[in-house]
Protein backbone atom coordinates (compact mmCIF):
# COMPACT_ATOMS: atom_id res chain seq x y z
CA UNK A 1 0.00 0.00 0.00
CA UNK A 2 1.10 3.62 -0.48
CA UNK A 3 2.38 5.47 2.59
CA UNK A 4 1.90 9.06 3.83
CA UNK A 5 1.53 11.62 1.06
CA UNK A 6 1.70 8.88 -1.56
CA UNK A 7 -1.35 7.15 -0.10
CA UNK A 8 -3.26 10.44 0.07
CA UNK A 9 -2.59 11.15 -3.60
CA UNK A 10 -3.96 7.74 -4.63
CA UNK A 11 -7.06 7.98 -2.40
CA UNK A 12 -7.99 11.37 -3.87
CA UNK A 13 -7.48 9.98 -7.37
CA UNK A 14 -9.73 7.00 -6.65
CA UNK A 15 -12.40 9.29 -5.20
CA UNK A 16 -12.44 11.39 -8.37
CA UNK A 17 -12.74 8.26 -10.51
CA UNK A 18 -15.65 7.04 -8.41
CA UNK A 19 -17.39 10.41 -8.76
CA UNK A 20 -16.92 10.47 -12.51
CA UNK A 21 -18.35 6.96 -12.83
CA UNK A 22 -21.75 8.18 -11.67
CA UNK A 23 -22.05 10.32 -14.81
CA UNK A 24 -20.59 7.99 -17.42
CA UNK A 25 -20.30 4.28 -18.02
CA UNK A 26 -17.19 2.60 -19.39
CA UNK A 27 -17.06 -0.01 -22.10
CA UNK A 28 -14.33 -2.63 -21.79
CA UNK A 29 -12.56 -4.14 -24.79
CA UNK A 30 -10.64 -7.35 -24.07
CA UNK A 31 -8.19 -8.39 -26.78
CA UNK A 32 -7.30 -11.98 -27.60
CA UNK A 33 -3.82 -11.43 -26.16
CA UNK A 34 -5.38 -10.69 -22.76
CA UNK A 35 -4.99 -6.90 -22.83
CA UNK A 36 -7.91 -4.68 -21.77
CA UNK A 37 -9.02 -1.13 -22.55
CA UNK A 38 -11.67 0.85 -20.65
CA UNK A 39 -13.35 3.75 -22.39
CA UNK A 40 -16.29 4.48 -24.69
CA UNK A 41 -16.94 2.61 -27.95
CA UNK A 42 -17.58 5.44 -30.42
CA UNK A 43 -17.80 3.63 -33.76
CA UNK A 44 -17.64 0.33 -35.65
CA UNK A 45 -16.74 0.91 -39.29
CA UNK A 46 -15.23 -1.44 -41.89
CA UNK A 47 -14.69 -4.16 -39.33
CA UNK A 48 -12.88 -1.88 -36.88
CA UNK A 49 -13.87 -0.75 -33.39
CA UNK A 50 -12.86 2.72 -32.18
CA UNK A 51 -12.68 3.29 -28.42
CA UNK A 52 -12.22 6.74 -26.87
CA UNK A 53 -10.27 6.88 -23.60
CA UNK A 54 -10.52 9.98 -21.44
CA UNK A 55 -12.45 13.19 -22.05
CA UNK A 56 -11.88 16.69 -23.41
CA UNK A 57 -8.40 17.68 -24.52
CA UNK A 58 -6.89 14.54 -22.95
CA UNK A 59 -9.13 12.12 -24.86
CA UNK A 60 -7.37 9.66 -27.14
CA UNK A 61 -8.74 7.12 -29.60
CA UNK A 62 -7.54 3.60 -30.30
CA UNK A 63 -8.76 1.36 -33.14
CA UNK A 64 -8.89 -2.45 -33.25
CA UNK A 65 -9.97 -4.91 -35.93
CA UNK A 66 -12.82 -7.22 -34.97
CA UNK A 67 -10.60 -10.27 -35.26
CA UNK A 68 -8.29 -8.85 -32.57
CA UNK A 69 -11.16 -8.62 -30.06
CA UNK A 70 -12.04 -11.41 -27.64
CA UNK A 71 -15.04 -9.61 -26.13
CA UNK A 72 -16.51 -6.19 -25.38
CA UNK A 73 -18.50 -5.40 -22.24
CA UNK A 74 -20.93 -2.51 -22.56
CA UNK A 75 -21.90 -0.99 -19.20
CA UNK A 76 -25.29 0.68 -19.07
CA UNK A 77 -27.45 2.28 -16.32
CA UNK A 78 -30.58 0.61 -14.99
CA UNK A 79 -33.81 1.31 -16.91
CA UNK A 80 -35.65 2.10 -13.66
CA UNK A 81 -34.09 5.21 -12.12
CA UNK A 82 -36.21 4.78 -8.95
CA UNK A 83 -34.66 1.45 -8.07
CA UNK A 84 -31.02 1.22 -7.02
CA UNK A 85 -29.65 -1.79 -8.86
CA UNK A 86 -26.26 -2.77 -10.21
CA UNK A 87 -26.00 -2.05 -13.96
CA UNK A 88 -26.07 -5.22 -16.02
CA UNK A 89 -23.34 -5.08 -18.68
CA UNK A 90 -23.95 -6.40 -22.16
CA UNK A 91 -21.16 -8.54 -23.57
CA UNK A 92 -20.23 -8.62 -27.26
CA UNK A 93 -18.15 -11.48 -28.58
CA UNK A 94 -17.11 -11.22 -32.24
CA UNK A 95 -18.04 -14.17 -34.42
CA UNK A 96 -14.88 -15.62 -35.92
CA UNK A 97 -15.75 -18.59 -38.06
CA UNK A 98 -15.77 -19.54 -41.73
CA UNK A 99 -17.62 -17.00 -43.92
CA UNK A 100 -21.36 -17.54 -44.05
CA UNK A 101 -23.70 -15.51 -46.26
CA UNK A 102 -27.45 -15.98 -46.34
CA UNK A 103 -29.36 -13.92 -48.92
CA UNK A 104 -33.10 -14.11 -49.48
CA UNK A 105 -35.39 -12.47 -52.00
CA UNK A 106 -37.98 -11.67 -49.36
CA UNK A 107 -37.77 -8.49 -47.25
CA UNK A 108 -35.39 -8.70 -44.31
CA UNK A 109 -36.98 -9.67 -41.02
CA UNK A 110 -36.03 -11.20 -37.73
CA UNK A 111 -36.71 -14.69 -39.09
CA UNK A 112 -35.07 -14.09 -42.50
CA UNK A 113 -31.91 -12.02 -42.00
CA UNK A 114 -28.96 -11.41 -44.24
CA UNK A 115 -25.98 -12.57 -42.21
CA UNK A 116 -22.30 -12.00 -42.90
CA UNK A 117 -19.72 -13.29 -40.41
CA UNK A 118 -16.01 -12.56 -40.41
CA UNK A 119 -13.52 -15.27 -41.37
CA UNK A 120 -11.33 -16.77 -38.68
CA UNK A 121 -7.95 -15.05 -38.64
CA UNK A 122 -4.76 -15.90 -36.81
CA UNK A 123 -2.73 -12.89 -35.69
CA UNK A 124 1.04 -13.31 -35.50
CA UNK A 125 3.93 -10.91 -35.14
CA UNK A 126 1.50 -8.19 -34.06
CA UNK A 127 2.97 -4.70 -34.22
CA UNK A 128 3.34 -2.73 -30.98
CA UNK A 129 0.44 -0.44 -30.11
CA UNK A 130 1.55 3.19 -29.75
CA UNK A 131 -0.18 6.32 -28.48
CA UNK A 132 0.67 9.65 -26.86
CA UNK A 133 -0.16 10.87 -23.35
CA UNK A 134 0.14 14.28 -21.66
CA UNK A 135 1.62 13.72 -18.20
CA UNK A 136 0.78 16.76 -16.08
CA UNK A 137 3.29 18.03 -13.52
CA UNK A 138 0.81 19.69 -11.16
CA UNK A 139 -1.69 18.17 -8.75
CA UNK A 140 -4.65 18.35 -11.17
CA UNK A 141 -4.50 14.59 -11.71
CA UNK A 142 -3.41 14.01 -8.11
CA UNK A 143 0.09 13.16 -9.18
CA UNK A 144 -0.75 10.32 -11.58
CA UNK A 145 -1.90 10.23 -15.20
CA UNK A 146 -3.78 7.09 -16.20
CA UNK A 147 -2.55 5.97 -19.63
CA UNK A 148 -5.78 4.05 -20.26
CA UNK A 149 -3.99 0.73 -20.65
CA UNK A 150 -4.31 -2.29 -18.36
CA UNK A 151 -1.02 -4.12 -18.82
CA UNK A 152 -0.51 -7.84 -18.53
CA UNK A 153 2.40 -9.39 -16.64
CA UNK A 154 5.28 -10.02 -19.03
CA UNK A 155 4.33 -7.36 -21.59
CA UNK A 156 7.18 -5.19 -22.88
CA UNK A 157 6.50 -1.47 -22.49
CA UNK A 158 8.60 1.29 -24.06
CA UNK A 159 8.02 4.79 -22.71
CA UNK A 160 9.71 7.98 -23.93
CA UNK A 161 9.10 11.59 -22.96
CA UNK A 162 10.16 15.09 -23.91
CA UNK A 163 9.36 18.70 -23.04
CA UNK A 164 9.90 20.56 -19.78
CA UNK A 165 7.85 21.50 -16.74
CA UNK A 166 8.08 24.09 -13.99
CA UNK A 167 8.65 22.74 -10.50
CA UNK A 168 8.03 26.10 -8.84
CA UNK A 169 10.60 28.47 -7.39
CA UNK A 170 12.10 29.18 -10.84
CA UNK A 171 13.08 25.53 -11.19
CA UNK A 172 12.43 23.47 -14.31
CA UNK A 173 12.88 19.84 -15.27
CA UNK A 174 12.89 17.53 -18.27
CA UNK A 175 11.75 13.87 -18.14
CA UNK A 176 15.33 12.92 -17.20
CA UNK A 177 15.00 14.96 -13.99
CA UNK A 178 17.31 17.44 -12.28
CA UNK A 179 19.74 17.31 -9.35
CA UNK A 180 17.44 19.12 -6.92
CA UNK A 181 17.14 18.23 -3.24
CA UNK A 182 13.68 16.90 -2.33
CA UNK A 183 13.17 14.85 0.83
CA UNK A 184 9.57 14.01 -0.09
CA UNK A 185 9.98 12.67 -3.63
CA UNK A 186 8.82 9.11 -4.26
CA UNK A 187 12.12 7.71 -5.57
CA UNK A 188 14.88 9.05 -3.30
CA UNK A 189 17.80 8.04 -5.54
CA UNK A 190 16.27 9.31 -8.80
CA UNK A 191 16.54 12.94 -10.05
CA UNK A 192 13.76 15.29 -8.97
CA UNK A 193 11.10 15.91 -11.63
CA UNK A 194 11.96 12.75 -13.56
CA UNK A 195 9.26 10.79 -15.40
CA UNK A 196 8.20 7.75 -13.37
CA UNK A 197 5.61 4.98 -13.68
CA UNK A 198 3.68 2.53 -11.55
CA UNK A 199 1.52 -0.47 -12.45
CA UNK A 200 -1.67 -0.63 -10.39
CA UNK A 201 -2.82 1.73 -7.64
CA UNK A 202 -2.23 -0.63 -4.72
CA UNK A 203 1.56 -0.70 -4.47
CA UNK A 204 4.60 1.55 -4.21
CA UNK A 205 6.84 -0.20 -6.75
CA UNK A 206 7.61 3.04 -8.58
CA UNK A 207 9.67 2.76 -11.76
CA UNK A 208 12.16 5.33 -13.06
CA UNK A 209 11.55 6.04 -16.76
CA UNK A 210 13.48 9.24 -17.48
CA UNK A 211 13.73 10.34 -21.11
CA UNK A 212 13.26 6.79 -22.44
CA UNK A 213 13.16 3.28 -21.07
CA UNK A 214 11.80 -0.16 -21.91
CA UNK A 215 10.41 -2.19 -19.02
CA UNK A 216 8.72 -5.56 -18.60
CA UNK A 217 5.51 -5.58 -16.56
CA UNK A 218 5.99 -7.58 -13.36
CA UNK A 219 2.26 -7.69 -12.62
CA UNK A 220 -1.18 -7.03 -14.12
CA UNK A 221 -2.72 -3.58 -13.61
CA UNK A 222 -3.42 -0.12 -15.01
CA UNK A 223 -0.33 1.80 -16.15
CA UNK A 224 0.08 5.22 -14.48
CA UNK A 225 2.68 7.93 -15.19
CA UNK A 226 3.82 10.82 -12.99
CA UNK A 227 6.82 12.91 -11.96
CA UNK A 228 9.25 12.30 -9.13
CA UNK A 229 8.55 15.20 -6.78
CA UNK A 230 6.98 15.52 -3.34
CA UNK A 231 5.22 18.89 -3.69
CA UNK A 232 3.11 19.19 -6.86
CA UNK A 233 1.02 22.20 -5.82
CA UNK A 234 3.21 24.87 -7.45
CA UNK A 235 4.06 22.91 -10.62
CA UNK A 236 3.08 23.89 -14.17
CA UNK A 237 3.16 22.23 -17.57
CA UNK A 238 3.29 18.64 -18.80
CA UNK A 239 5.56 16.12 -20.49
CA UNK A 240 4.76 14.77 -23.96
CA UNK A 241 5.00 11.02 -23.54
CA UNK A 242 4.77 8.20 -26.07
CA UNK A 243 3.83 4.72 -24.88
CA UNK A 244 4.49 1.64 -26.99
CA UNK A 245 3.30 -1.76 -25.78
CA UNK A 246 3.86 -5.09 -27.46
CA UNK A 247 0.61 -7.11 -27.38
CA UNK A 248 2.66 -10.31 -27.20
CA UNK A 249 4.71 -11.41 -24.19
Amino acid sequence: MFNGSKLARVFVSLALVALASTAAFADTIRLKDGSMFKGKITSFVAGKFTITIGEGSRAKQLTFFANEVESITFDAPSNNSNVATTPQPAVYKPVVDTPKVVITDTPKSISQPTVVTAPKTTISNAKPIEWSVKVTADNTSNGWTNTGWVVKKGQRIRISGDGSVSLGGNRTSTPSGEDIADANKLLKNVPTGALIAVIGDDNNDFIYIGAEREIVATRDGALFLGINEGNLDDNRGSYNVKVSISPEN
